[in-house]
């Protein structure tokens, strides 16, 4: 809603945008970010570009597929994004086309998943973040960051996973996860 100008004139370190993949109006979206982060960088903002497929031929399941969330990560670093938030892959593979070529790609694990969807983002040279998603028990957010960490995710947003919880509990489970990423945890 706003413009490189305003990000500077606020303060802003970097400018944010979402793309939806797989959508009908994608490539309006793409062509706009892309101009825009040829604007926020010769003026040295960074770029985050949430990157979530939907619509178009895309079911739900596909939304998540690893094949589908890699050439989503993969189409935000070509936009040019600093900064690229993806949600978790599944181990769906949303295209028929594609299943051959992921023959030989291991998917078996949320790890393996995340490794190679940070892989999809010029191996790995761009920062990949993973949303948090629905609600979970402490066991299951816990577990989901640790295969993000052994994946190469560089961090998790965690919404609602910490604001719907008492403040003590919210904070203790941000401090175990930072301990994660620190590769203490």
């Amino acid at each position: 809603t706003g413009s490189v100008g305003d990000a500077l004139r606020l303060g802003c370190s970097a400018i944010g945008f979402t793309i939806y993949p797989g959508a009908d109006e994608q490539f309006a979206m793409m062509e706009e970010i892309r101009e825009m982060t040829e604007e926020a960088k010769s003026v040295g903002l960074a770029v985050v570009v949430w990157s979530y497929p939907r619509g178009g031929d895309l079911n739900k399941k596909a939304e998540t597929a690893v094949d589908i969330c890699a050439y989503a990560a993969h189409m935000a670093a070509l936009l040019g994004a600093h900064i690229i938030k993806v949600k978790p892959p599944t181990d769906e593979i949303g295209l028929d086309a594609a299943a051959k070529s992921y023959e030989g790609i291991d998917t078996s694990t949320l790890a393996k998943r995340i490794e190679h969807v940070v892989q999809s983002c010029f191996n790995g040279r761009r920062i990949v973040v993973f949303s948090g998603g629905e609600a979970k028990g402490l066991d299951g957010i816990i577990g989901e960051i640790k295969e993000l960490y052994e994946g190469g995710a560089n961090g998790s947003v965690i919404g609602r996973n910490s604001f719907q919880r008492p403040r003590d509990e919210a904070i203790a489970m941000l401090n175990q996860i930072i301990s994660i990423y620190q590769g203490k945890g």
